[in-house]
């Protein structure tokens, strides 16, 4: 968990927009990433991310608002640091329940299909079943899991800089900017186009991109292997947890339960030997002390650790997400493609049929039945062709428009997605140092604490006489 003092990003060189040559220098320190300015030695790649400034978030102090009525909710305190211009002032700050992160991150989805936009943490818990969920363990989780949504906004350099981004922070009028967000979308086509978004996803859920772009295919193996990583980290500290703390596991496999009872049976060994009793008691009280240490790495180390280990699995399926609507973008083209094909070769056909210059040979065995159909109908005059031929024109037409929006949306995705992938990048590094170093101070922590209680042990067994 980060201060207010602290920063998100390593060794990151800003430019402050006001001019002046002034430049920005976070403390090397906290969880983050390095990022290229045009004064860098590093040549600066294609799709390297473009940033216009820093935004460093916080959520705290959850709050339960109208607490003796039946629409009681927590509300948590959002702040923020910046020096981005569309910001009116550098440190932003407002009270946003849960509801509103939820609008936030839909209507962000919705109006950057592009960028990978973090994923919330669900409400199908046990929690909003029992009527624990304003218990204040059960708001810090949630309190860490919305820091942790607006932390992964902030490092999106596009994400960083959106209206409603800059809304949800300064706005005192929020519900409005809601409603007016819903009435007056940024892209109106997005929203006027999602039951055929929703309808092109279920038509090519079983589909497959016919001619694979390689750096792509390069781009999901790798998601592939990084998700299968995580999947198999997180079973095997599950698999540590239940081990190690007493959550009503099977005997024997649970640490904390048996250094418990062998404190106990220690103790009572002290008041059969009367001569030891008191090392004996100083040792049952270590073997406690042990057991609790465990406990408590587990609810501080490991628990955090598995959670963000979680968070981070579900980040990487929206980074997936992307992928898969990329490769919608070009199964859209493909098969627009193909359908111009189709119209043309039919158009071509019935042309060649006109002029007496066709048979049945080179036919598909459409075409062939079809001609067929028609003549039993009495419907292969030459009038007949040229009314389809002159609506095949239009179709046609329509069809090449439309094969040219394809590609140039495809492309632009392409060329998005890319820049995107890039930046999960960085994004998923910073995490997974922030992550694993968390782990390894909880851990170093719990073993120094360790060895000075069994260290304090030593001298006081040593007392022990034993005569020979």
């Amino acid at each position: 968990m980060l201060d207010d003092n602290e920063d998100v990003f390593d060794s990151v060189t800003w430019e402050t927009p006001s001019g002046g040559g002034t430049a920005y220098n976070p403390p090397s320190s906290g969880p983050g990433f390095r990022q290229s300015t045009a004064d860098s030695a590093e040549e600066p790649r294609p799709h390297d991310p473009k940033w216009e400034g820093y935004l460093i978030t916080s959520v705290k102090d959850p709050v339960k608002e109208l607490a003796e009525t039946k629409d009681a909710y927590v509300s948590y305190l959002v702040s923020a640091k910046t020096n981005l211009p569309i910001f009116s002032t550098p440190n932003p700050s407002s009270r946003r329940r849960f509801q509103d992160f939820v609008f936030l991150r839909n209507h962000l989805k919705i109006d950057f299909p592009a960028c990978v936009v973090p994923p919330l943490p669900d409400k199908h818990r046990l929690e909003y079943v029992t009527g624990d969920r304003f218990s204040p363990e059960f708001m810090e989780k949630r309190r860490l899991e919305l820091h942790r949504f607006l932390q992964r906004l902030s490092r999106h350099p596009t994400l960083q800089r959106s209206t409603l981004l800059r809304a949800f922070f300064e706005s005192s009028e929020w519900h409005v900017h809601m409603h007016q967000h819903v009435a007056h979308p940024p892209n109106p086509e997005q929203n006027n186009g999602l039951m055929d978004n929703i309808s092109d996803t279920l038509l090519n859920a079983f589909s497959k991109v016919r001619k694979p772009d390689e750096r792509f295919l390069a781009m999901r193996e790798s998601v592939d292997g990084f998700e299968a990583g995580l999947n198999v980290s997180e079973r095997l500290w599950n698999r540590v947890r239940s081990r190690t703390n007493d959550d009503g596991t099977d005997v024997g496999e649970d640490l904390t339960g048996d250094y418990h009872d062998l404190a106990v049976a220690v103790q009572g060994l002290g008041f059969l030997e009367s001569g030891i009793t008191d090392q004996l008691n100083h040792f049952s009280n270590t073997l406690l002390e042990f057991s609790s240490m465990l406990r408590h790495v587990t609810q501080n180390g490991t628990d955090p650790f598995l959670a963000h280990l979680h968070s981070l699995l579900i980040y990487s399926h929206a980074n997936r997400a992307v992928l898969k609507l990329r490769d919608q973008k070009q199964m859209d083209f493909e098969e627009l493609t193909d359908y111009l094909s189709n119209a043309t070769s039919e158009r071509d056909r019935l042309a060649a049929v006109i002029s007496g210059h066709a048979g049945s040979t080179g036919l598909g065995i459409g075409s062939y039945l079809r001609e067929k159909v028609d003549a039993l109908r009495g419907a292969d005059d030459d009038r007949s062709r040229v009314e389809k031929m002159r609506k095949l024109d239009g179709r046609i037409k329509e069809l090449q428009d439309a094969v040219t929006a394809a590609h140039d949306t495809s492309d632009a995705f392409s060329e998005e997605a890319l820049r995107e992938q890039t930046i999960f990048q960085y994004a998923k590094e910073a995490e997974m140092k922030e992550m694993l170093s968390n782990l390894a101070n909880a851990q170093t922590e719990f073993f120094k604490a360790a060895m000075d209680e069994w260290d304090r042990i030593i001298p006081i067994l040593q007392r022990i006489r034993v005569d020979v």
